[in-house]
């Protein structure tokens, strides 16, 4: 049974579809709504495969819809309860496209999540997104569609939400150039030659971030840090030459704005993902929070380094390939699928997924103006590049 709130709330309420709701992005989205159920409805969720945890989020959560891509599973799903279940890979574009939700929120990890993205904007559905491979793969054409539409993108990551903070109230004044802070992972004082003998279990060991395995990884070569430079150059209209990344250890300063008169705003807090989850629910209002607060009277120092990008050479391929553009971002990203998943799969060594990247870039074929359809052509001629290569090691 499904129940619905009273009319009254019902229309105070912003009205959340969740697509990857079991994700480690999704539950922390959920964690949020837990914290507002006068404010946040779930609407709809989705999954890939995950149908337990699924199971228990719809009895909490009591969504009208659920989506999982996997068809096995959710033929499963459906027989155990009674709200309607879109299946396969067109799932989450089904939920997209439902009328009854206000604010999509896109945590699906795979270029699966750019078509959902598009329809959401279509049906002129603000989106939450935190699916990289949207605006790497193809930010042209959703930042063109989104202004278009009059649609507001609203990042949840906590580097771009920080910058969207930073650049509140500062649209007439001149942006000199932007501060992404990173980490640096569990190998930023590494050199190349001490990269060779890194293991999974040393590179899946983030020190400060609890996240899924890809992401884990991409964390470490710094190639997530790469790929969020290229979603600031579409959110924030900024050319890459103006994107300096920047090892910070503390992860206090979530990042910075340099404005032209050389002043510098920031946005800082404790690393919780939860905060810019928050903000962009309630967002231009700040609602009042558990969570925790910086105490700067224990914070010893705060220290910036710069990236050796003769080490970490996955940001110089970030910035060659959204220097080229076209559809060489999303070649990029494919191939960085390929490479992570092999190295998980002990197929690899960790310096070889740098490699396959290059290598990739070089061999897959370049689309100056791409389409949609040249975008997922790249996509599926990247990875059967990287395949290949891979299969020759």
């Amino acid at each position: 049974m499904i129940i619905i709130a009273n009319n009254k709330k019902a229309k105070n309420m912003k009205k959340l579809a969740i697509l990857g709701s079991t994700g480690n992005v999704g539950t922390q989205v959920l964690e949020v709504v837990d914290k507002y159920p006068n404010k946040l409805k779930v609407i709809a969720l989705s999954a890939n495969g995950n149908i337990e945890l699924l199971k228990k989020q719809i009895k909490k959560y009591q969504p009208m819809f659920v989506g999982v891509a996997d068809e096995k599973k959710a033929f499963k799903l459906k027989e155990q309860i009674k709200v309607p279940v879109f299946f396969g890979e067109k799932a989450n574009i089904q939920i997209a496209e439902l009328e009854e939700y206000d604010t999509l929120v896109n945590s699906v990890v795979s270029l699966a999540g750019i078509e959902a993205t598009l329809k959401a904007i279509e049906k002129k559905k603000n989106v939450a997104l935190a699916n990289k491979e949207t605006l790497v793969a193809a930010g042209e054409i959703v930042m063109r569609k989104a202004r278009k539409k009059g649609v507001k993108i609203m990042p949840i990551d906590s580097e771009h939400s920080a910058l969207f903070q930073c650049l509140n109230g500062e649209e007439l004044n001149r942006i000199n150039r932007i501060w992404l802070t990173a980490s640096g992972g569990p190998f930023r004082n590494f050199s190349r030659e001490e990269l060779a003998s890194v293991s999974k279990e040393q590179a899946l060991n983030h020190p400060k971030w609890c996240m899924g395995s890809k992401v884990t990884i991409d964390s470490s070569t710094l190639m997530n840090k790469g790929f969020e430079m290229i979603e600031a150059k579409w959110l924030f209209d900024v050319n890459p030459s103006q994107i300096e990344i920047v090892i910070h250890p503390q992860s206090i300063v979530h990042s910075m704005v340099e404005f032209s008169d050389t002043s510098v705003i920031s946005q800082m807090g404790v690393p919780d993902m939860r905060v810019p989850i928050q903000y962009a629910f309630t967002y231009p209002k700040r609602v009042k929070s558990d969570f925790k607060s910086v105490d700067f009277f224990q914070l010893s120092n705060l220290t910036f380094e710069k990236p050796d990008l003769n080490v970490f050479k996955n940001l110089t391929y970030a910035y060659e390939s959204i220097e080229k553009g076209g559809n060489m971002p999303c070649i990029l990203n494919a191939a960085n699928e390929i490479a992570v998943e092999a190295f998980l799969n002990d197929k690899i060594s960790y310096l070889a997924m740098f490699d396959i990247l290059e290598q990739t870039m070089q061999n897959a074929t370049f689309v100056v103006s791409p389409s949609l359809d040249d975008y997922f052509e790249s996509d599926f001629e990247a990875r059967k590049i990287a395949v290949e290569l891979i299969s020759k090691l």
